[in-house]
């Protein structure tokens, strides 16, 4: 029962957080599709929150780390999406710089994922960590300079790309890709390939986002928050999930 009672407090403490990071708010609106979709992703990433730490005891030791950052991620997103959720529907306004915060510490950690489940099965060299940490900081970083004017967009827009494809190359064809490759264990190589190509398609929404939401106007703020809510989904929820699956299927075969 203790772990139970330490997760309950947990995100009790989570939804005091996220209740008083903006204490005006406004009722949603039924027609209000944006900030419907600000709740249905907050609540599914407490909900995954909540899971993740409740499973991290019961998988085998070596992937307790991967599932407790799993379970950060998705504590951290909920915390941010709720925050935007109380600015949309007090002011009908949620600017994707604010998404900057989020992205600075969660595409890191999703990054770093790699390194880690690698590290379940065999020793990797902790340079893979710093050099998808690395990736990940610039891309974000990067992206963030070129949205906020510290540097031109377009020059944000190519450090973004940059540091994307550097993270890819890593997980592709650079010594993560090759440990992945040299593996024999069927739960994490399936893991590694699935978490890569959720790092390929589904972070490939945030330059698309970049360009069309900033740099050309193609498409408005409504639409973007839309995009990025439900590209939450995927790109936090499904890759936590993916680990754990792996990690379940190894503490299966470990038992």
């Amino acid at each position: 029962m203790g772990k139970y009672k330490i997760v309950i407090i947990a995100l009790v403490a989570l939804i005091g957080i996220s209740g008083s990071a903006y204490a005006e708010v406004t009722l949603l609106q039924p027609d209000d599709f944006v900030g419907f979709t600000f709740w249905l992703v907050s609540i599914a990433c407490l909900a995954t929150t909540a899971f993740f730490f409740l499973e991290h005891g019961s998988v085998a030791p070596a992937w307790k780390t991967s599932i407790a950052v799993a379970g950060i991620v998705t504590g951290i997103a909920f915390i941010h999406s709720m925050y935007m959720r109380n600015i949309w529907v007090g002011t009908g306004d949620s600017p994707t710089v604010y998404r900057y915060i989020d992205w600075l510490i969660t595409m890191p950690l999703l990054a770093t994922e790699f390194y880690l489940i690698l590290s379940t099965v065999r020793k990797a060299s902790s340079i893979i960590f710093w050099k998808l940490l690395i990736g990940a900081l610039v891309m974000v970083l990067g992206g963030y300079a070129g949205e906020t004017g510290y540097i031109s967009s377009l020059l944000g827009f190519i450090i973004w790309m940059a540091g994307w494809l550097y993270i890819l190359y890593e997980i592709f064809a650079g010594e993560a890709g090759k440990l992945c490759f040299k593996s024999s264990n069927k739960a994490m190589v399936k893991a590694f390939e699935t978490m890569r190509m959720i790092l390929t398609i589904g972070w490939a929404i945030y330059p698309l986002g970049y360009v069309f939401g900033y740099l050309t106007g193609g498409i408005d703020s409504n639409t973007l928050n839309v995009i990025y809510n439900f590209a939450d989904f995927i790109n936090k929820i499904a890759f936590g999930l993916v680990i754990w699956v792996a990690a379940t299927d190894n503490t299966d075969v470990s038992r």
